[in-house]
């Protein structure tokens, strides 16, 4: 794949119509892992004119949601345009080195390491501990995407500072941990060698926003603040973002609602021949062999799931309706489906 390659990723609905022609509006959407029931984004005042600021509080109340200090007028939490920004560019910031990705994860971590001249190694989890002394950077994603694995955070801190002494860095993509929020790594601080990456994109529903946070050592932060330039995230957005943030309510509403509707998908999917090997809050993991089948068959249905090459599997986000849950359930129980069920 060159380097100008774009990868793919879940949604694209309007390429979805188009191809199964069935209208826009009659799909239901399980294929990005977004929470389905988001943030309610009240009225937003008219900013549209207005270059953001940088002295809006949306730092402070991130640093606030995340239980952290990370601020402390030193720059070490760095608003960006979704964690995608950061993914990119963070590969610019070191020489080209060894860098370990995890796998199978979110393709685009590899992606960006390799296009910049790095040696990308592929590892499985089990792989990781051998790996390590040979690693200038570890990236990792917790919990995963798409198999929901977790890490233990002994092992986190301990690779964090196997990598930091010898100058490394330890990459953790957040995105999915808004959900389970004492797993994160994020109320220790700044530590050498370690970078979080959060978004507002999954948890709070907010992928249209394009926000997210780098939390790492301002001795990283600032060098890629200036590669990234001004104006990251429209002023807008900023707003939005720092309201959801401070919406302390709606965020234990929604964690009570997730813990029980990531196992009410497992279940559903269990049921019907399809029992998931790994998850979290936000989706379920199908590995078969006859994932493109299956995924082939949904979207006949107008339910269109994120399909995965290596290896073979399916994603499944969860549904927001009732309504939408009985969809799913119907076009599951077809004798279709139980013919591709998992292998």
């Amino acid at each position: 794949m060159g380097p100008g390659t774009l990868l793919p990723h879940g949604g694209r609905l309007r390429a979805a119509a188009a191809r199964y022609r069935i209208p826009l509006a009659d799909w239901l959407d399980l294929s990005t892992g977004i929470n389905p029931r988001g943030w309610p984004v009240p009225p937003v005042p008219d900013l549209w004119q207005r270059l953001p600021e940088e002295d809006d509080d949306l730092e402070q109340a991130a640093a606030r949601y995340y239980g952290t200090d990370w601020t402390g007028g030193a720059g070490a939490l760095l608003p960006v345009a979704g964690s995608q920004a950061a993914i990119q560019a963070l590969p610019r910031l070191r020489p080209p080195g060894r860098v370990g990705v995890i796998a199978p994860g979110y393709g685009e971590h590899a992606h960006a390491w390799r296009r910049t001249g790095h040696a990308v190694q592929l590892l499985p989890v089990a792989m990781i501990e051998a790996a390590l002394p040979d690693l200038g950077v570890l990236v990792l994603i917790h919990p995963n995407n798409p198999t929901g694995a977790r890490f233990a955070r002994a092992d986190l801190l301990r690779w964090r500072r196997v990598l930091a002494q010898r100058g490394g860095w330890l990459v953790i993509d957040e995105a999915f941990m808004d959900a389970t929020p004492g797993e994160s790594l994020a109320n220790l601080g700044p530590l050498p060698g370690l970078i979080l990456l959060r978004s507002l994109g999954k948890f709070f529903g907010l992928a249209g926003a394009r926000v997210g946070f780098v939390l790492a050592d301002p001795a990283l932060t600032q060098p890629l603040a200036a590669q990234l330039g001004p104006w990251t995230i429209a002023a807008p957005a900023r707003w939005v973002a720092a309201k959801a943030l401070e919406d302390h309510a709606w965020q234990a509403a929604a964690r009570a609602h997730l813990a029980a509707a990531g196992p009410r998908l497992a279940a559903l999917l269990t049921r019907h021949g399809l029992p998931p090997q790994g998850g979290c809050a936000l989706f379920q993991w199908v590995p078969t062999v006859r994932a493109p089948l299956l995924h082939e068959h949904l979207a006949r249905a107008g339910i269109l799931t994120r399909l995965f090459e290596a290896p073979l599997a399916v994603r499944f986000g969860l549904p927001g309706s009732e309504d939408e849950w009985t969809r799913l359930a119907d076009a599951l129980r077809s004798t279709l489906v139980r013919e591709y069920g998992s292998t």
